[in-house]
């Protein structure tokens, strides 16, 4: 393959026209590698087209949160040996993100490795201890899970219970000597790990959620990930996750995305509206005949207006530079669960080269076959808000069509949005019982120490956990942008933006079109006609569900 090859090339580094500024799509969907709530919160950011799924484990104990579930299948989502292809994340920095994931999962096993040492020491050497301390929690658990605060209570209860009968018998074991020292030590050395154990997740956890707060507050929160920087040739595994990472950039730049049906382009959105000018070719002068032309001329002329669109006669701010590029569209199923990328000597880091392009945009106008749209692409809001319009021309028999299409991909879930609360409790006050005033917790309860401390054992082979605590489920087909993003008409603002470019866009690709025809000697008075039929319509006051054709 063409594009297994690629890596970094040497020479300066050109940063891409309209990708600055897209930070906040990028730390909300970073923010949740540090977040420590529970797993099945994600649901909560599924959409009609994209579901994220949660596997439920054998154990609870050994349930992953919210953090560690989405580092976990992120990973090896984008970066596994043998991954299927990835849908672009417009408005987003999808490398970012992963190497967040990273940072968080390295963050998370340097405590771990903390945590198998205690365990060692004060788990397994009194191992019939530590089995017992563990059955007893995992009851607590399931008798807290039950409904109502009574289930709660008998969980707590029964631990409290139990320590106060095994601290009295401590005091009268019939036993002496090293057995009896060893069965006292197999009570108080879990519980003596436990202590130690806590001040540990304590700190990472206040680590991991100054993070996480600094992520979506735009403080610049970096990702350190040493291990994706090789010190020498001979450090294989650094060197695959450096290479991993360039390859994830360079496909997010590809030119080829794909049409999934009613749930648009994937990455782009849904198609929101459609506007079309089509009207028979014909000489502008009886007798005369038109020059040749192709489409690819049309579509050359678009592009450079579009260029200007930038260009106001007014300085009253306006377009903000836009990314304009050729796109190839492959069309999948609608419950489409993978994408094949194109192959073969036309294509080039996952780019389809421009050759390739002008061809498929003359002869693959009908029938079957991929198609080419020009785009005209802005990243708003910080990339939440993604607008893109498309242009295809198409020539049959003597009609032109030109056709525009407006996509809106919509911000990212507000479940990425929100930032850490601390735990707290609602306690009366001591004189004024009547008033409650509220107490912080620490960060970590005795359910979440025990949790870890079990899990970390485990951390060094990831498929076990999977197995035993079970795991997050992406949405296929993946793109880390599209999959949790929802609509813009909810936000006034955002569908203002949306609808607003139209109009514009509209009339220069309009303007561009009857150029061409007036240049090569085509009759441009029913284009025209019908150019301002369509600048009506576009000027409608609310968007279409044009993909489900019922409007």
């Amino acid at each position: 393959m063409a594009d297994d090859g690629f890596d970094f090339r040497p020479g300066a580094q050109i940063p891409l026209q309209g990708g600055g500024g897209q930070t906040a799509a990028t730390n909300a969907l970073a923010s949740a590698a540090y977040r420590d709530s529970p797993l099945a919160s994600i649901l909560e950011a599924n959409n009609e087209y994209h579901e994220s799924t949660v596997k439920p484990g054998k154990i609870s104990l050994f349930e992953p949160n919210l953090g560690e579930a989405f580092c976990r299948a992120v990973e090896a989502r984008t970066l596994g040996a043998g991954r299927k292809p990835l849908i672009q994340s417009f408005g987003a920095d999808p490398q970012t993100v992963v190497e967040h994931c990273l940072a968080a999962s390295r963050i998370r096993k340097e405590r771990d490795g903390k945590l198998r040492l205690i365990m060692l020491v004060c788990g397994v050497l009194f191992l019939p201890g530590l089995l017992l301390w563990l059955g007893l929690f995992q009851v607590r658990k399931m008798l807290s899970s039950g409904k109502g605060k009574r289930s709660s209570w008998m969980g707590t209860l029964l631990l409290v219970g139990v320590a106060v009968l095994v601290a009295v018998l401590m005091f009268r074991l019939p036993l002496t000597g090293f057995l009896g020292l060893y069965l006292r030590g197999m009570i108080i050395a879990p519980a003596i790990g436990w202590a130690l154990a806590r001040r540990l997740c304590e700190a990472t956890a206040e680590d991991m959620r100054s993070r996480w707060d600094g992520l979506l507050s735009g403080g610049g929160v970096a990702a350190k990930i040493p291990e994706a920087v090789p010190g020498n040739p001979d450090e294989k595994a650094r060197e695959d996750l450096r290479h991993s990472l360039a390859k994830l950039t360079a496909e997010d730049r590809s030119n080829s995305v794909f049409y999934a049906g009613p749930k648009g382009i994937l990455g782009m959105g849904t198609r929101w509206g459609s506007w079309q000018m089509a009207e028979e070719l014909a000489p502008k002068a009886e007798g005369a005949e038109i020059h040749p032309f192709r489409s690819w001329d049309v579509i050359r002329a678009i592009d450079t207006q579009l260029r200007k669109l930038e260009r106001g006669p007014l300085h009253t701010g306006g377009f903000p530079p836009a990314s304009i590029q050729h796109w190839v569209v492959t069309p999948v199923g609608e419950g489409a669960k993978e994408v094949a990328r194109p192959t073969g000597a036309d294509v080039d880091t996952f780019l389809i080269k421009p050759h390739e392009i002008t061809r498929i945009c003359n002869e693959q106008q009908f029938s079957a076959g991929n198609r080419h749209y020009l785009g005209i692409q802005y990243p708003l809001w910080d990339g939440q808000l993604v607008i893109t319009m498309l242009v295809t021309v198409t020539v049959l028999y003597k009609t032109l069509r030109v056709e525009v299409t407006g996509h809106a991909l919509g911000p990212v879930h507000g479940l990425f949005t929100t930032k850490s609360k601390p735990p707290v409790i609602e306690v009366p006050k001591s004189i004024r019982f009547w008033e409650t005033v509220e107490r912080p917790l620490p960060l970590v309860d005795a359910n979440e120490v025990v949790r870890l401390a079990v899990r970390a054992p485990l951390t060094w082979y990831p498929p076990i956990l999977d197995f035993l605590g079970g795991k997050l489920g992406l949405p296929e087909p993946f793109g880390v942008r599209h999959v949790w993003a929802g609509q813009p008409w909810r936000h006034r603002f955002m569908a203002d933006d949306a609808m607003r470019a139209a109009t514009p866009v509209l009339r220069a690709v309009h303007t561009a079109a009857l150029r061409v025809l007036e240049e090569n000697g085509a009759d441009v008075d029913r284009f025209t006609n019908r150019s301002m039929i369509v600048s009506g319509m576009v000027q409608e006051a609310a968007p279409r569900k044009a993909d489900a054709y019922d409007a």
